[in-house]
């Protein structure tokens, strides 16, 4: 990896997306070995307003921590895509949450829509680990940070006593990638 790759993570307040670039952010730097660093933001309305995290992840030092062209925007709302998606770079990913966001942009970007949420619910059990199983599908397409790197930062991060459920929704979410 010779460049700079940007990772905008977007949905609603309380989806766990601060959490899930926090951890993408630590399986690059802590278990890779790589530059990484993490922002949010997020509307005054907190918990189920538009929110989003970003990391860039760069073998070169990183000078600028804030997103300017997005190599892969996660969309786990309509309102999120909708209000993200300016930055995406032109061969950009998205990946937006199948039933959660209908319209999608136009443009020359590569497009997976997939039953995010409805994976985390229906076969983990637990609609909570939603941001846990997009990080399983980042960690297969975006190919920046190790699978391995990412499993370890998730059981690192999650509370004790949910490391199966989450390891198992990571695995879930890897797996949506055919």
């Amino acid at each position: 990896m010779s460049d700079r790759y940007e990772v905008r993570l977007s949905g609603a307040g309380g989806q766990g997306l601060v959490l899930a670039g926090v951890i993408l952010a630590e399986a690059a730097a802590l278990y890779d070995g790589i530059n990484a660093v993490q922002t949010q933001s997020y509307g005054p309305e907190a918990r189920g307003g538009a929110s989003k995290s970003e990391v860039i992840i760069s073998d070169s030092d990183i000078d600028y921590p804030k997103a300017t062209a997005i190599d892969l925007l996660l969309c786990l709302t309509q309102e999120a895509c909708d209000k993200y998606t300016d930055d995406l770079k032109e061969k950009g990913i998205i990946i937006a949450d199948s039933r959660m966001v209908k319209e999608l942009p136009d443009g020359n970007y590569t497009i997976y829509s997939l039953p995010i949420i409805d994976t985390a619910k229906e076969k983990v059990g637990k609609t909570f680990v939603a941001n846990i199983v997009a990080l399983g599908v980042i960690a297969h397409l975006a190919e920046k940070v190790s699978f391995d790197s990412v499993l370890q930062a998730v059981l690192s991060r999650v509370p004790k006593g949910t490391e199966d459920l989450n390891k198992r929704a990571l695995q879930l979410g890897y797996e949506l990638i055919g």
